[in-house]
């Protein structure tokens, strides 16, 4: 679906979602606020000419700069408005016939000297098969005075936007008795004029008049909710309107969630750069490939005349050499890089809007958990949060969050609550896990510490290149990959502290906890000093990679509300290691953490809290003040569900493999949905197969799901290739890294430059 069809699509077809939500065909439809229609429409003229169906759109259209205006004036006269300060001015024409008069006020605008109106909604033909009783006579004169104002209208499409309504049915049982001859019969023929007359006389020209049928649809849907059979109700009208906001102000406020007429957006230099290197990534593939086929074939066994013999050759497989597998790395993501491009970016494939219902979101997660309880497989090891049981929780969790994702859960609170709990939970485990190891291991090498940040950070930055948006869009990575430094810092800073060196003195421990209590101090001051917050990363070129929108807000609004969470996962893991090291805990096959009489309290305690803190969520109403409290309280739910989950020895000893083969890819699924599974940076859906919305779901999460798990392959080859052990080698590398990014932050300067 192209810009210029979806426009087509904007006006003539469609769909409702549940009652109110009208979904156009292939393309989404942004809701506008006044603020942004204000500076759409800044020093514009709109007219609307017509009847009362148009004096209807009129006011819905005016309502959407000010919400505040009344329908109030005379109703058979011109009724104008002005927003003074944005200097807009729309004014609605009484001309309730197709005749002289309206000829003569649309030729007016068409002579030179007069100032054009920008947009110019006109439409009529009820008043003139009320007037006329619904005779022939009437219908002929219609045709014959349209024929004369046609183009007159396409000169004026030269220079304005003019859009034609189509008049909508009536709903005849409703009708009054003086209107009793307006039949759908009599509408139907009317249009047929309208469409046949201004479609013939615009194939000649450029310029065209836009049909507006699609109100036609949306009244065949509500018209039995009229007032009187003749007029829109309210809903359906303001449905109207913000398509016609759509049509004109897409394309100059390109808003995100709004691809109906939107144009291609051109390619930076960055895009155009990042193609030429995957084009090349392709070529050198299939250029070594084929030589290594051709000497494979040379190599390979020939028959020995005198013996009869087959001898073998040396090598019997050709060797992969680090550059060919470069390349092979380079040429996949090239062409997974094209898919998503294509998916969300070139507009060739169509994109709908979500819509929430209960069942969307609930019938999805109860097939999927019975899905994973089916898998259920005995655990290699028992301890608590081993390897599988976190990949098996990152799995489920992850399952959830994109289905909320995809039905546009977001909307209904208690899920929406329920959901920030299971982020929060993500960064509770970054905290656990990269603590344990840094405890453990005591391993602070500068190796570590690359291989992680290229696992976290390899496939977004990609993304920020091929797809144009900045690092914080993809604000989850910049999330653990900051609190994984922070973590580094707080322990690999002097004096450095592990369970090695701890097990020896238990002042130790003490010094730990004083560094754990330093880090929540730091937290504590940062989340209640925004400014100070907002300071330390505004420095280029830290601004850089937070800014969004032109600010590091949404980055400060995206930490603060989950800033104890890594600090609990890093007390908690504290803690587990602890009790763990001075067996006070057993974690045998089948045996309960404790002894049964505190496995038993602490089960129910768990359960209680667990289902106090739904309880809560559920009961939710202010989203500002369930959010204030969060960081603090989010905390119960997961430890609540660690307990649940490791306490009863038999629940310790298994775990999903469905779940836990999502949780090997759960970072490639949260980022790649953004663009391919989901369409528009996840503001809607994407739709590779329209008309058939289960057939396409089952398609495109297949696609998605095969693409996430090779970015995670591709991703792990690389890291193999890219981050070597050798500390003189990872040193060159470091540097080439750093030149990489400068050359990333020049280029981004020439854009903004050309952009400004």
């Amino acid at each position: 679906a192209k810009g210029g069809d979806t426009c087509e699509y904007l006006l003539s077809s469609g769909r409702f979602l549940g009652e109110k939500v009208w979904q156009p065909h292939s393309c989404m439809m942004h809701k506008y606020k006044n603020s942004e229609a204000k500076n759409c429409l800044v020093d514009k003229h709109i007219v609307f000419i017509g009847d009362s169906r148009i004096r209807q759109l009129f006011y819905s259209f005016i309502k959407l700069i000010n919400p505040q205006v009344k329908e109030e004036g005379n109703k058979h006269g011109n009724i104008p408005f002005e927003d003074k300060a944005a200097s807009i001015k729309v004014d609605f024409l009484w001309y309730p016939e197709v005749n002289g008069s309206m000829r003569q006020r649309i030729k007016s605008w068409t002579e030179g000297s007069v100032a054009k109106p920008h947009i110019v909604v006109a439409g009529a033909a009820t008043w003139s098969i009320k007037i006329h009783n619904g005779s022939n006579e009437a219908l002929t004169q219609y045709k014959i005075n349209i024929t004369s104002i046609a183009p007159l209208l396409e000169k004026l499409a030269k220079s304005s936007d003019v859009y034609w309504v189509l008049q909508d049915p009536v709903y005849e049982d409703l009708l009054s008795e003086s209107r009793k001859m307006i039949t759908n019969e009599k509408i139907d023929a009317y249009n047929e004029a309208a469409v046949r007359i201004l479609n013939s006389s615009s194939r000649n020209s450029k310029a065209k008049v836009k049909l507006f049928s699609v109100s036609k649809l949306i009244a065949q849907e509500t018209i039995m909710k009229s007032a009187d059979g003749l007029h829109l109700p309210e809903s359906s009208r303001d449905t109207n309107a913000m398509i016609l906001m759509n049509v004109y102000c897409n394309k100059i406020m390109k808003p995100i969630d709004g691809s109906c007429c939107q144009p291609l957006p051109p390619l930076t230099l960055i895009q155009k750069l990042a193609f030429c290197f995957f084009t090349l990534s392709i070529i050198g593939y299939l250029i070594i490939s084929l030589i290594h086929r051709n000497n494979f074939r040379k190599n390979k066994s020939c028959t020995d005349l005198e013996s009869g013999e087959e001898k073998k050759p040396a090598i019997s497989t050709p060797s992969v050499s680090t550059l060919e597998m470069l390349l092979h790395s380079f040429c996949k993501l090239g062409l997974i890089m094209t898919y998503f491009y294509l998916c969300d970016r070139a507009n060739l494939f169509m994109k709908e809007n979500k819509f929430y219902t209960h069942s969307s979101f609930f019938i999805p997660i109860i097939y999927v958990l019975v899905l994973g309880v089916f898998f259920t497989e005995n655990s290699k090891e028992t301890k608590v949060l081993n390897r599988e049981q976190t990949d098996e929780w990152k799995g489920w969790m992850q399952l959830v969050i994109l289905i909320y994702h995809i039905s546009g859960a977001s909307t209904f609170m208690p899920v929406y609550m329920h959901i920030r709990v299971l982020v929060a939970a993500y960064l509770f485990q970054t905290g656990y896990g990269h603590f344990s190891y840094f405890w453990i291991k005591g391993d602070f090498g500068v190796y570590r510490v690359c291989q992680v940040l290229f696992r976290l950070n390899f496939l977004v930055i990609v993304l920020c290149i091929v797809m144009d948006r900045p690092y914080q869009f993809y604000y989850f990575v910049p999330l653990v990959t900051v609190w994984f430094m922070i973590i580094y810092a707080t322990l690999a800073v002097w004096p450095q502290i592990v369970q090695k060196k701890a097990n020896g003195n238990c002042l130790w421990h003490l010094g730990l906890l004083l560094k754990l209590i330093c880090l929540l101090t730091c937290i504590y001051f940062l989340s209640y000093s925004q400014g100070a917050f907002e300071k330390i990363f505004s420095f280029w070129p830290l601004s850089k990679c937070f800014e969004l929108n032109g600010n590091v807000y949404e980055w400060w609004f995206r930490w603060k509300l989950d800033r104890y969470v890594v600090f609990h996962g890093m007390l908690f893991a504290f803690i587990y290691l602890a009790l763990q090291k001075r067996q006070m805990i057993t974690e045998g096959k089948g045996d309960p953490l404790f002894s049964s009489r505190v496995s038993n309290i602490l089960l129910v305690i768990s359960v209680v809290a667990f289902l106090t803190y739904s309880i809560w969520a559920s009961s939710c109403k202010n989203k500002t003040e369930c959010n204030e409290l969060h960081p603090s309280v989010s905390v119960v739910q997961i430890l609540a569900f660690i307990l649940i989950r490791n306490i009863p020895g038999y629940v310790r000893s298994v775990y999903s493999s469905f779940f836990a083969w999502f949780g090997k890819i759960s970072l490639e699924l949260f980022i790649c949905q953004y663009h391919i599974w989901l369409a528009a940076d996840t503001k809607g859906i994407l739709v590779l197969i329209p008309g058939y919305p289960m057939f396409n779901i089952l398609v495109s999460t297949f696609i998605f799901v095969c693409v996430a798990h090779e970015i995670s392959q591709i991703t792990n080859d690389l890291a193999q290739v890219v981050i070597p052990k050798d500390n003189s080698t990872l040193l060159k590398r470091l540097l080439c890294t750093a030149g990489f990014f400068s050359g990333l932050l020049l280029f981004s300067a020439v854009q903004d430059q050309s952009r400004h």
